[in-house]
């Protein structure tokens, strides 16, 4: 789930994504100032644009919105109070985190990919890189899926010259660290860093 609320590029609307859906498959209902957005095939919901949104709640944020139990609970009552019986629910773990590299292999469809497996903490994920310094043993900070990234893309599950990939292992460019060198290359943490701890920046 991402939110998204920007009163003078868009107006007093706040912008809920779900997940995507192609184009072609999508439908809208309105109820009062919520328009639901769906798969017309699957009747799966992609999110919701509410409207007047301001006389709902306090939206201080100009962009990216930090998701909480609070938030999550205020838009459900939203919805409540115009027709829908729909409750949301959010993952509120941390997106960015520190990942060892256990493995590392050539991607099977493209010279300059690697298929690595990334430990996490309470999961190893299956991530295409396309860095060319990343090799296994290392500690990197990997943005899972959810994760907002500062130039606003979101991390998807996503499928790469065939091979599936859950997550993005970040350069400090992608980060938008300080001082980060322009040379291509995910950003490499020392050794006493914990697989799973959460990434602040």
């Amino acid at each position: 789930m991402n939110a998204f609320y920007n009163l003078e590029g868009v107006g007093d609307t706040l912008l809920i994504s779900l997940h995507d859906i192609p184009r072609e498959n999508m439908a809208f209902e309105r109820f009062g100032d919520v328009v639901k957005i769906f798969d017309k095939e699957t009747k799966e919901t992609s999110g919701y644009n509410i409207f007047n949104a301001s006389s709902y709640m306090n939206l201080a944020e100009n962009g990216p919105i930090a998701l909480s139990e609070s938030f999550v609970q205020d838009v459900n009552e939203i919805l409540v109070r115009n027709g829908l019986k729909d409750e949301l629910t959010v993952d509120l773990s941390p997106k960015f985190v520190v990942g060892y590299v256990e493995e590392k292999e050539k991607h099977p469809n493209a010279d300059k990919l690697s298929v690595c497996k990334v430990n996490v903490g309470a999961e190893s994920l299956q991530i295409v890189c396309g860095a060319p310094n990343v090799e296994a043993g290392q500690k990197v900070v990997v943005a899972k899926v959810g994760a907002v990234m500062p130039s606003g893309m979101i991390i998807k599950d996503a499928v790469l010259r065939g091979v599936p990939s859950s997550g993005m292992i970040c350069s400090a460019k992608e980060l938008n660290l300080p001082d980060a060198p322009k040379e291509k290359g995910i950003l490499v943490l020392d050794n006493s860093r914990e697989a799973g701890e959460t990434f602040e920046f």
